[in-house]
């Protein structure tokens, strides 16, 4: 069965492809794990394969501060997260953390040094604008699978 050789494939494909992790909650990082914050953008390139362009629109509905919209893509069938990622890689303006729930995969903590808060009741939304309608997906930002030409939105909201 050929089940076994596509899986190493595929992990194969996750180790080589380029991309660092997104920075995690200093509480969450593990003290071997080293990232570099400077990064130039001779370094990072897009990914040839990199073939789903999507906009990303960063909006606070708790203060009402300015919007602020970038643009990334993500290779074929990728998620989220990936594109995510490769936007922070490339534009200093652009910074989040999450955190890993071993049950429901990665939470969004901070955009931008915004962080969600318990004690605040406040917490970063998923929406995803399909053109003529806005969706809220029933997956976060690790599983959710970006169209062409989407605009994810990551709205600070209360609840």
């Amino acid at each position: 069965m050929m089940t076994p050789a596509l899986l190493s494939v595929a992990l194969l494909l996750l180790v080589l492809l380029p991309g660092a992790p997104a920075r995690r909650r200093k509480s969450e990082s593990h003290s071997s794990e080293s990232h570099s914050d400077e990064i130039s953008s001779a370094e990072v390139q897009p990914p040839p394969n990199c073939v789903t362009p999507l906009s990303l629109l960063v909006s606070d509905s708790v203060t009402n501060t300015p919007n602020q919209t970038y643009s990334t893509c993500v290779v074929y069938r990728g998620i989220l997260l990936g594109g995510m990622r490769r936007l922070q890689e490339t534009n200093k303006k652009f910074q989040f953390t999450y955190t890993e729930d071993a049950n429901y995969g990665p939470y969004l903590q901070s955009v931008n040094d915004l962080e969600g808060s318990t004690e605040d009741r406040t917490y970063w939304e998923l929406l995803v604008n399909k053109g003529n309608e806005t969706i809220r997906p029933d997956v976060g930002i690790g599983c959710y699978i970006p169209s062409e030409n989407d605009q994810i939105i990551l709205n600070f909201n209360k609840y």
